[in-house]
């Protein structure tokens, strides 16, 4: 399908998958949301949709705040998309260290904040696989909590085990829909979704059963070469030390040829950035906010 040019703009379909991957395969991207299945499972969450600058395939969208933006833009004459868009008033966001030093470093007439609610939390996946040495001592033993009383096994998400895991993620909606949080029904719609279109999105993870139930799943792909992503992660939170668990299996059993691992960011939440912290990030990739000004940046 015909991208239109800008300000036109169309929704994205499972039809863009094979353009758009190939675009990241190319740009091997760091930050989180470049990912075709991730832009795909949040279209509707972030209204994302495709236009095109010149000869750059770009993705508009907005905050859950309703705040618009445009992502990097994939392909082409770069910093000339760049132009065009910051002329018309947008917002860039979602690039990391090495787009600004490659298309935004000295740039006069542009302003910029960092986005800490948005950094990605990087780790070695070895590490999380293993949960070895002292650092990793108190997941360990919440692991061995659960392994120890629990009759459960593992296995690769597959299509058998859906209608288990929309289980899991109802009882879990219910638990967290006491904190009123618009971005919540969003995320499960996009795992909903994830879960059901797994195969044709090529995303793969895990699910742990107690007693013949999924308590537990979790599901990502590969963000580049040398790191995965896990964008969904849920369990029981009444049984303690299985989050540890099918993370432990998650980085054990998936993409096992990766080095690092990228877990998404915090969203600002406390316990959930507390959460990240306590598994010894290697790296925050850090994001930033681009826009025009009246003066020097």
């Amino acid at each position: 399908m015909e991208t239109p040019p800008y300000p036109s703009s169309r929704q994205i379909g499972l039809h863009d998958k094979s353009q758009l991957d190939s675009l990241f395969q190319l740009m091997q991207p760091r930050v989180s949301e470049l990912t075709f299945a991730n832009l795909y499972l949040f279209r509707h969450a972030h209204h994302y949709r495709l236009t095109r600058v010149g000869d750059s395939l770009v993705v508009l969208g907005s905050g859950y705040s309703g705040e618009e933006y445009f992502l990097p833009p994939l392909g082409g004459n770069i910093g000339n998309a760049l132009t065009i868009l910051f002329s018309k008033g947008q917002v860039l966001y979602g690039v990391d260290e090495e787009f600004v030093a490659s298309f935004l470093k000295g740039l006069e007439g542009v302003g910029f904040t960092e986005d800490r609610d948005a950094f990605d939390y990087v780790y070695k996946r070895n590490d999380l696989a293993t949960l070895s040495g002292n650092r990793y001592h108190k997941k360990k033993n919440r692991a061995n909590y659960f392994t120890n009383r629990h009759s459960f096994t593992v296995d690769k998400y597959c299509d058998r085990y859906y209608a288990g895991t929309l289980t899991l993620l109802e009882e879990w909606r219910k638990i967290r829909s006491s904190e009123e949080s618009r971005s919540i029904e969003l995320e499960v719609a996009a795992s909903v979704e994830g879960l059901e279109k797994a195969a044709h999105l090529g995303l793969e993870g895990v699910v742990v059963l107690v007693e013949g139930r999924v308590r537990a799943y979790a599901l990502g792909e590969k963000l580049n070469s040398n790191t995965s992503v896990c964008h969904f992660e849920k369990a029981d939170p009444f049984l303690d030390g299985i989050y540890q668990v099918v993370d432990q299996e998650f980085n054990r059993q998936c993409f096992v040829d990766c080095e690092f691992v990228n877990r998404e960011q915090d969203l600002g939440e406390p316990a959930l950035r507390k959460s990240k912290l306590s598994y010894h990030p290697v790296e925050l990739v850090k994001k930033y906010r681009f826009w025009k000004t009246t003066h020097q940046s």
